[in-house]
């Protein structure tokens, strides 16, 4: 998950790689919140008109126990940690450049620039490092719940899917990516900006202890979490193995709800708010105490 600012994080100095310290953290909430992630992309691949094959978050639980063991509840975990390290440095490297040149002349960012700053990090990961590992990960799920699995691992799956498919094959649903990614740092920096800023009042120096860092980010977190869940089911089935019956991301919108209703753009929702919401408080922890350290014994002029 999710962001950072100089008023938001300590500020890491540019002379720092980011991907460092968002790398770690990215790795470990990925493996801790995966589970919930898995659960949610089957819950929204799961169309009425099929008909439904689970029938809440315990039953498809239950059902991917039984039938592939608690492994099969991190399928498709292969393709976010191999890409959290390069999306994580996509999302804070962009983040803290445009934040260095948003921030007043006191070096405050306020809640309107961070959340633009958000945006633009939102969509330069969405379009370099999201999609194509978004649409791996999906297939992948969609794949195991199917009479006969294709794909053996993630190396064979993604040989398979360039192979059959061409490189197009993992850019699918790119402009549901681009809205959701957008959406969801946008949210995130905004809310994070603004309840730092509130928190810190007048003295921009007072320190933010772990507890409140984690609580802020679990706020941030749901809020991205309502507000865009509809773009993250729309973009789920375009990536999925079915992506073929839809036109295009508005065909997709339409047809869920002609087919499905209103209820059926936030499906998920419970197992996203749950992983969201440890995902960005954990990122947040994680991030701000290794960036202390590095600017601690990584001393810059």
């Amino acid at each position: 998950m999710s962001t950072s600012s100089s008023s938001l994080p300590p500020s890491l100095p540019l002379s720092h790689p980011p991907f460092f310290p968002s790398g770690i953290a990215g790795g470990i909430e990925i493996c801790i919140t995966f589970p919930t992630e898995y659960v949610k992309t089957q819950l929204q691949l799961d169309e009425k008109a099929n008909p439904p094959k689970y029938r809440g978050i315990g039953d498809c639980v239950k059902q991917t126990v039984q039938g592939h063991g608690v492994r099969g509840l991190y399928r498709g975990l292969s393709s976010l940690l191999y890409g959290s390290i390069p999306k994580s440095a996509v999302r804070f490297g962009v983040f803290e450049y445009l934040s260095n040149h948003a921030r007043d002349e006191a070096g405050k960012l306020n809640s309107t620039r961070g959340l633009l700053c958000g945006l633009g990090a939102g969509v330069m990961e969405a379009v370099f490092i999201v999609c194509p590992m978004e649409t791996v990960k999906v297939k992948f799920i969609h794949d195991q719940s199917s009479a006969n699995p294709k794909y053996r691992g993630f190396y064979h799956g993604v040989r398979e899917i360039i192979r059959t498919q061409g490189i197009r094959g993992t850019y699918q649903g790119l402009t549901a990516t681009v809205l959701k990614q957008g959406s969801n740092q946008a949210i995130r920096f905004y809310v994070m900006t603004s309840l730092r800023n509130w928190y810190k009042g007048d003295n921009p120096n007072k320190a933010i202890n772990p507890v409140v860092t984690g609580t802020f980010g679990a706020i941030a977190g749901a809020a991205s979490v309502f507000g865009n869940t509809p773009l993250d089911v729309i973009k789920t089935r375009m990536q999925g193995l079915e992506a073929h019956k839809y036109k295009s991301t508005l065909d997709c919108a339409v047809k869920i709800m002609r087919h499905e209703g209103v209820r059926a753009f936030y499906k998920g929702t419970v197992p996203r708010l749950g992983r969201v919401c440890l995902d960005v408080a954990i990122v947040f922890i994680i991030y701000e105490e290794v960036v202390k350290v590095l600017n601690t014994v990584w001393k810059t002029e």
